[in-house]
């Protein structure tokens, strides 16, 4: 794997190459002539409109700075915004509003709860405490930090899970011996962490929203109900394959240079003797954080939690840092700003390519080339679409776009909508391209192991096995658990 897509000099020819080649795709798009419609099963013609297709342009040159990090990723969002704005895609204070949706502001609570975890000591003590259970084999470690994060998006958000293992990794990570410097070890302890965050937030409808908006629009639109635990049973073995299998992945493509880390187990153990007793802030932090995810939780089980939205509960827990001075005004300084731009951006993007028909002509495009294949292909296909859109888009809304479309074309082709349904969240939940799929693979990011172009290029054979995956599921797994497949 490479280890620099793009050179840090400010007139760095394939710097420039890429900064130029996004511009051009844009002009390309923009100002080409109208498309053709997209046609969806029902015979119904869909229009793209010159908005939709200043949605795709700004898609392209957003997607080509992103992945070869032409100018800081929060720049790019920033010119997703400004572009929008000038060529009349969307109205400005559309554009700029999205910078500001709950989603980005969830984020910004769940770093905030990593930064205070750091801060008062909390990282270190799990640290230590998790390197004296797994020892001293660099590939335990991966395993244990896996197990944790994949266990922990079981219960709350994935965002908020990496934004609290993201610190401890780097507890971790400095008992290495390497200082700031880019290893194999890094690599993949931080971008598994994130990959694992997605393979966890699958299994229960705690992990991440998309489940709940899935399910919404199944029962909408076939009539049936998924229960929690429905979701759990099917999800369960899927979840933790992937677990197990990232990790063998990264002992392979990114296999530690030290296989163990001589004198580490004492060497914790003496420094977690030296942290002392749990003091009154770390009680507290642990408090006001524990409180606001058990009333998360609690949202899907009681029904007068349900109208608060779970922006506001988490966002309760950065109020309360300040309110009782475990934050102060510093603090704000080391919020990574460029990480919750990035989203804001991806936000912005996704609700363009939304509201201006511009996603919907894609998925139906897509899914009508499917429409005469094979049930197990146009589930396939389906999975496939879900995979590449929630790259760039929120997972969320390439649900919403490819879902309708898909339970509308599965009669046809006797195909069981709920395969569909499970189909597609799985791969939702593991966005490996690009750090815009998922707040997890932007936190990773910051810890500065890997570029941008690195982790699409690891990211390409993950996604393939994340398919294959799949694939067994459909055909051998969930038939064997009793999901049907088909109508007849």
């Amino acid at each position: 794997m490479t280890t620099n897509i793009i050179p840090k000099g400010t007139f760095a020819p394939k710097r420039m190459f890429f900064l130029f080649l996004g511009i051009t795709l844009f002009a390309l798009a923009y100002y080409s002539p109208p498309w053709p419609d997209a046609i969806d099963p029902k015979g119904i013609h869909f229009d793209l409109s010159r908005e939709g297709k200043g949605a795709l342009a700004v898609f392209l040159l957003a997607g080509t700075w992103w992945v070869f990090e032409v100018v800081p990723i929060g720049v790019t969002s920033l010119a997703i915004g400004v572009l929008q704005a000038m060529f009349l895609i969307r109205p400005a204070k559309a554009a700029f509003k999205d910078f500001m949706d709950p989603s980005v502001m969830f984020i910004l609570a769940s770093i905030v709860i990593g930064l205070v975890f750091t801060k008062v000591g909390l990282t270190k003590r799990l640290a230590y405490k998790m390197l004296m259970i797994v020892g001293e084999r660099t590939s335990m470690i991966y395993l244990g930090c896996f197990l944790v994060t994949s266990a922990l998006a079981h219960i709350m958000a994935h965002t908020a899970v990496a934004a609290t293992i993201y610190p401890l990794l780097l507890s971790i990570y400095a008992l290495y011996g390497e200082g700031d410097k880019k290893t194999k070890f890094g690599k993949g302890l931080f971008m598994g962490m994130a990959y694992v965050a997605g393979a966890g937030s699958i299994v229960t409808l705690l992990g991440a929203a998309r489940g709940a908006v899935a399910i919404g629009f199944y029962k909408d639109i076939v009539g049936q109900d998924i229960s929690f635990f429905q979701l759990s049973y099917y999800m369960f073995p899927i979840g933790w394959l992937m677990t197990i299998i990232l990790w063998a992945f990264f002992m392979i493509v990114c296999k530690p240079e030290k296989k163990v880390i001589h004198g580490l187990k004492d060497k914790v153990t003496r420094l977690n003797a030296e942290l002392g007793p749990i003091t009154k802030a770390e009680i507290l932090a642990t408090i006001i954080v524990l409180g606001c995810i058990i009333v998360m939780s609690l949202r899907s089980f009681v029904p007068a939690l349900q109208s608060i939205d779970k922006t506001a509960i988490i966002l309760v827990s950065t109020i309360l840092f300040f309110v009782t001075g475990i934050l102060d005004t510093n603090d704000l300084e080391d919020i990574p700003w460029n990480i919750i731009l990035l989203f804001a951006g991806a936000m912005s993007i996704g609700f363009c390519l939304w509201e201006t028909g511009a996603a919907k002509w894609l998925a139906i495009n897509w899914l009508a080339m499917f429409a005469e294949a094979s049930g197990f292909v146009f589930i396939m296909s389906i999975a496939f679409f879900v995979l590449i859109m929630t790259n760039f888009i929120m997972n969320v809304a390439a649900i919403a776009i490819s879902l309708p479309v898909a339970f509308v074309i599965a009669p046809y082709l006797g195909v069981a909508p709920i395969v569909i349904l499970f189909a597609s969240l799985v791969t939702a939940g593991m966005p490996f391209l690009l750090l815009v799929g998922a707040a997890p693979n932007a936190i990773a990011y910051d810890s500065k192991q890997f570029t941008t172009g690195e982790f699409f290029l690891y990211g390409l054979p993950a996604s393939v096995i994340l398919m294959a995956v799949v694939a067994f599921a459909v055909y051998i797994l969930w038939p064997m658990m009793g999901m049907p497949i088909t109508t007849g």
